[in-house]
């Protein structure tokens, strides 16, 4: 913990400085989550643990607690003002490097005894691996995964020494708890290291392996019982999500470039299996094979398994088994910290039995030619080099400290080789965690986010201030502090990042209008007017032309309304806009809105090209292609000005009823739309992972003519249909007959909303929110049914003269999950009685790589070094050593 600070406070990082580390998803995701829990232990929000009203308009939250927020260091947040919410997200990192190093440091006790102090700086290497300063750091709830190997290492020697059942098994149900993800990854290590050590236990009868393996089996089955919740409701949410991109593995990189992250301080400019765990623990396993007092089957046994994990990472097959069966969006290798675990505990075996001189040299011979031979490699940069001189300081210190006891030098000498041993390793963790922090500020998507700064906590305020929920919804629009502005500033808007965001909330609000970032795994709010009431957003932040923000009005339709026909597809009862006007297109985003709101508001005119680079008509809209082409005299303008020679782009005119609104909606298009004295930028993508969302072009002018021109980012294609226009009132006179047959109140709470309906009411009653699986809704006190959908919204049959509707949301999975989890409980109250009723205490089995003879005893640990209840014979006896 000590070194990790360090380093922060040289680079000027947060909390020591004023460089921000909220960046990627921490600044994104995980400090919004945490601003969440913390409304949440504080009572100052809506909503609750099963459901979050103001993320994506309504969506699941049960998931996401289990998944990102259930280290128990995150709970830590209630602790501190909300403004200071970042200080208690860098507490969980750092809470968490302090519990892994001091459970590795027990955990390795139990694979061999030896003094605490040597164990405790071998696991400083593990606790400032690699993986927690690459990937962990950014991911709070990961950091459990830290934790959780050696703690579930320790339930595992418990089944080799057949003691503790009960405690083992709660071991590993709070691995499984804090974060299944990690998790998973942990307990598939811990039981490779279990299965070695039962293998390479020599005199250990076949039957005694079994059981042990058995006795393991037996703890993980319940310990996933009691977990079970969190398994169920993930997987429901899982299941329900919006598919990630397709991403293909690019197969493993190159060897040296993999072994060139056993080398503390560099990175590579590829992803990369993390995996340097400081350099006195790589002097270790480099010493491994030649340390002659360990057999050579423990040795053989080790390095296997260490090489088939780290085989493991690159291949692909086995990457789905360390991450689920599920190909990760992002780095393939997020299971690296368990191959730097592996690494220490070698590390430590090879200390405990006092390699000599000449085995410690062979190994310090066999990491000089790894770092010769990757000294061209990327990952090998200047920080690298700087640290071999600890690392002599290290070896030095380790030739003192294992030395024969007949040989070893005084309690000052020893002292002094301790001494120099731990400044050796503080300063190389906090180099290592130093020169990374100093690499990550040359990537460009590193960049922090401003997340809760003064203007963040400004604007915060400002939207508290026009809060109306739940009469209506205040958005806080398009993102801007992070991908979850919502938790993170308040508001009720669309915008929400996650793993969970469901499917049906990601395709509604895209058929609705609004844009997504990651093909739908990143939503945003609704930007124009139509979209704004149906959603019954009242009041938004809209960007200013000078950076900043400014709140809007508008009107927004209810929140609850009764519809006496929802089996149409907008036609039928919905007035028309404009008497004579054309239908609106089927198939667009104006047509669907129209739907949802059950009136026809929009004139959709035909395009016709204008100017610029001369546009191909296709089936399904227009080609735009790149460059530049001579303007016509369409322009109205000479054509001899050299300024208006040659124009980048296509321009459209439309024509549209004076004084309405003109909108544009071309999803998949990059590049600038400018219209009526205003431009935006679209940063669509044809692959359709980057989306824009239906934006106001500006008033339609006296002469009813619309210009638009679309300059592409290359060669771009536009609906046939990009263009719509609400005449004046048109909107404004449905939401009006909206809410003439809206609700008469409406309350919410929690996972629960309860509406007074008008008197008399009768067809069906459509709910501002995404229609997610999960809700049930009774009438007028009648059984609950699972509420429908339409235009993807919520809706319920009435019968007739309804005047009460009441809905509940329960988080798919649950009901199981608790189920399995009390079984999970009564087995463990059984075994727990059973064994106090019958009095026994289980007995400890020691392997033999954790036995020694009594003369090994006496040499290695001295008086002085901890507790010994043997009595020493002298080297000239010739007792006959004994276990």
């Amino acid at each position: 913990m000590g070194a990790y600070c360090l380093a922060l406070a040289a680079h000027g990082g947060y909390p020591f400085g004023t460089r921000s580390r909220a960046v990627n998803d921490l600044g994104n995701q995980f400090i919004p989550f945490h601003a969440r829990l913390w409304d949440l232990l504080h009572g100052t929000t809506s909503g609750d643990l099963f459901f979050n009203w103001s993320s994506g308009y309504g969506v699941p939250f049960l998931a996401d607690f289990l998944t990102y927020l259930m280290n128990p260091f995150s709970w830590l947040v209630g602790l501190f003002p909300r403004p200071l919410v970042e200080f208690p997200v860098f507490l969980v990192t750092l809470l968490s490097i302090g519990l892994g190093a001091a459970l590795m440091t027990v955990f390795l006790g139990r694979l061999a005894p030896g003094p605490g102090t040597l164990r405790a700086l071998l696991s400083v290497g593990y606790g400032l691996c690699a993986w927690v300063l690459h990937d962990g750091f950014a991911d709070p709830m990961w950091m459990w995964g830290l934790v959780s190997l050696p703690m579930t290492g320790i339930a595992a020697d418990w089944c080799l020494r057949r003691r503790r059942w009960v405690a083992g098994t709660a071991l590993f149900a709070l691995a499984w708890a804090g974060n299944f993800y990690t998790a998973a990854m942990a307990s598939l290590a811990t039981a490779l290291v279990l299965l070695v050590r039962v293998v390479t236990a020599g005199e250990m009868p076949v039957g005694e392996r079994l059981r042990v393996l058995g006795r393991a089996a037996s703890m993980m089955a319940t310990a996933l019982a009691l977990a079970a919740p969190v398994l169920t409701v993930t997987f429901e949410a899982s299941r329900a999500a919006q598919p990630a991109p397709a991403w293909a593995y690019p197969g493993p990189p190159p060897l040296l470039d993999q072994l060139a992250q056993l080398l503390p301080g560099g990175t590579g400019a590829e992803e990369l299996p993390h995996i340097f765990a400081g350099l006195p623990a790589l002097l270790l396993v480099a010493a491994f094979p030649f340390v002659r007092a360990l057999p050579v089957r423990v040795r053989v046994g080790w390095y296997v398994l260490a090489v088939a994990v780290a085989a493991s990472f690159v291949w692909e097959p086995t990457i789905l088994l360390w991450h689920g069966f599920a190909l990760p969006n992002g780095s393939p290798f997020r299971a690296a910290f368990v191959l730097s675990g592996m690494v220490v505990m070698m590390a430590w075996l090879a200390l405990a039995h006092r390699p000599r001189a000449r085995e410690l040299a062979a190994g310090a011979g066999l990491v000089a030619l790894l770092a010769w031979l990757c000294r061209d490699r990327p990952a090998v940069d200047g920080a690298t080099w700087i640290l071999p001189a600890g690392g002599g300081i290290a070896l030095a210190a380790l030739i003192v400290l294992t030395a024969p006891r007949r040989r070893a030098a005084g309690a000052a000498v020893r002292s002094a080789a301790t001494a120099a041993l731990t400044c050796a390793v503080l300063f190389g963790a906090a180099q290592s965690a130093y020169s990374l922090l100093a690499l990550r500020d040359t990537i460009a998507w590193f960049r922090p986010k401003t997340t809760l700064s003064q203007r963040a906590l400004a604007t915060q305020e400002g939207l508290a201030a026009r809060d109306d929920w739940p009469r209506s919804r205040t958005d806080p629009g398009p993102h801007e502090f992070a991908n979850n502005d919502p938790l993170l500033i308040g508001g009720q808007g669309g915008s929400y990042y996650s793993s969970y965001v469901p499917a049906a909330t990601a395709r509604a609000l895209h058929r609705l209008g609004a844009g997504w970032y990651i093909k739908g795994r990143h939503t945003l709010s609704l930007e124009d007017p139509v979209g704004r009431a149906l959603m019954g957003v009242g009041s938004y932040l809209a960007p200013h032309h000078d950076g900043g923000f400014t709140a809007q009005s508008a009107r927004p339709g209810p929140l609850v309304s009764v519809r006496h026909d929802l089996r149409g597809n907008g036609r039928g009862a919905h007035r028309t806009a404009v008497p004579g006007a054309p239908r609106t297109p089927a198939g667009t985003v104006f047509a669907r809105q129209e739907q949802a709101l059950g009136a026809r508001v929009y004139e959709v005119p035909a395009l016709a090209p204008a100017a610029g680079a001369a546009p191909l008509r296709e089936t399904t809209g227009w080609a735009l292609p790149a460059g530049r082409a001579p303007v016509g005299a369409a322009d109205g303008k000479p054509p001899g000005k050299a300024a208006d020679r040659e124009a980048p782009g296509t321009t459209f005119t439309a024509r549209c009823t004076p004084g309405g609104t003109a909108v544009w909606y071309a999803p998949q298009f990059a590049g600038q739309v400018s219209a009526l004295g205003r431009w935006t930028q679209a940063i669509g993508r044809r692959d359709g992972i980057t989306e824009n969302p239906v934006r106001v072009l500006g008033t339609v002018p006296a002469d009813g003519t619309v210009p638009v021109r679309f300059t592409p980012d290359g060669p771009q294609h536009i609906p046939e249909h990009p263009i719509g226009c609400l005449p004046p009132h048109s909107l404004s006179d449905a939401v009006a007959a909206l809410r003439a047959n809206g609700l008469v109140k409406w309350n919410t709470g929690g996972h629960e909303l309860v509406a007074a309906l008008p008197p008399h009411s009768s067809g069906s009653a459509l709910i501002a929110l995404p229609a997610v699986p999960g809700w049930g809704c009774s009438v007028d006190g009648g059984p609950s049914r699972a509420a429908g959908s339409y235009a993807g919204l919520l809706a319920v049959p009435l019968r007739p003269g309804a005047s009460r509707l009441s809905c509940a949301y329960t988080p798919p999975g649950l009901l199981p999950g608790l189920a399995a989890s009390g079984a999970g409980a009564l087995t463990l109250a059984a075994v727990a009685t059973a064994a106090r009723l019958r009095g026994r205490r289980n007995r400890s089995f020691a392997t033999p790589s954790q036995t020694m003879t009594i003369h090994q005893v006496c040499q290695n640990y001295p008086a002085g070094d901890g507790d010994r209840a043997v009595a020493c014979p002298s080297a000239d006896t010739g007792e006959k050593a004994r276990p």
